[in-house]
């Protein structure tokens, strides 16, 4: 693993998880999946614009086309369609954890429906996982949390993990800002006709709606995702996996700052066994 995918790793693993909380600041002030289908278009907008200025085109392979529309899909309209909407009553730092354990989903989808093998290490970091999100969410319980908003989290989470698996057909081929910009499109215009039977168009208008969403439209939505194909192309799925280890506790610190959420020792013990659990799982598939 070379310096660059180190940088690559944490970067991504930065602004995937501090999207939670610009996302709770955004659902403040604005109906939520009108406010994602906003984003991915303009996303779209910018992403396909470059790519055409750097020459990259939309003529992809059919595995091309096969992985961006699942990944458009299940990442953009499903997981953070459904996390935006939980967000009106979920913690951003509640929110982040759950959406964490999608490499322990992804193992558990392998195990189940494709047979893969899990050595004893991953059997451990499965075991770990569980148990770190139970003691989180059994203190959170006992607190009065919205279980409507957490069980969207938890489907949120695992569109997160069949996104995941389609990610390595995407990234392969070239034309990578051109497949970020063309997946942000299929989540646009799927969020778009939820929005329409769901929402009525009523913002807020507020430097912190302005400055939340400016920063998830160019940080969490094109510069990770970019990073994140790229990363994958450098070291592979796997490897490039390990580094969600992390994402349980930036997400629960940038809430903390800037949110001033509220974590209970009980909470930090539960980030840290969840972590231990997500590195054991990636460790375990690594040759």
């Amino acid at each position: 693993m070379t310096l660059r995918s180190v940088l690559y790793g944490l970067l991504f693993v930065f602004f995937w998880s501090s999207a939670f909380t610009s996302a709770r600041m955004i659902v403040e002030d604005a109906p939520p999946v009108t406010a994602l289908a906003v984003r991915f278009f303009l996303m779209g907008v910018i992403a396909v614009g470059i790519a055409k200025w750097q020459g990259q085109s939309w003529h992809l392979t059919p595995a091309q086309w096969k992985s961006t529309l699942i990944f458009g899909v299940c990442q953009n309209a499903l997981y953070l369609g459904l996390n935006f909407y939980a967000m009106q009553t979920v913690e951003a730092s509640l929110a982040s954890i759950i959406a964490s354990s999608m490499p322990l989903l992804v193992a558990l989808i392998g195990w189940v429906f494709w047979r893969d093998r899990i050595k004893p290490l991953g059997q451990l970091g499965l075991v770990l996982g569980l148990v770190g999100v139970g003691i989180i969410m059994g203190y959170r319980m006992e607190s009065g949390v919205d279980v409507q908003g957490v069980l969207l989290c938890a489907i949120a989470a695992l569109a997160l993990a069949v996104a995941t698996l389609s990610v390595r057909g995407a990234s392969t081929g070239g034309n990578v800002l051109m497949i970020v910009g063309l997946q942000g499109f299929v989540g646009a215009m799927v969020l778009a006709v939820v929005a329409f039977f769901t929402e009525t168009f009523e913002v807020n208008w507020t430097l912190q709606l302005g400055l939340a969403f400016s920063y998830t439209l160019i940080f969490p939505g094109l510069v990770a995702t970019w990073i994140w194909f790229n990363l994958v192309n450098d070291i592979g799925a796997l490897r490039a996996s390990t580094f969600h280890f992390l994402n349980p506790f930036f997400g629960v610190t940038v809430a903390a700052i800037l949110l001033d959420e509220q974590m209970a020792l009980t909470d930090w013990v539960g980030v840290f066994v969840v972590m231990a659990g997500i590195l054991a799982v990636q460790l375990s598939k690594q040759r």
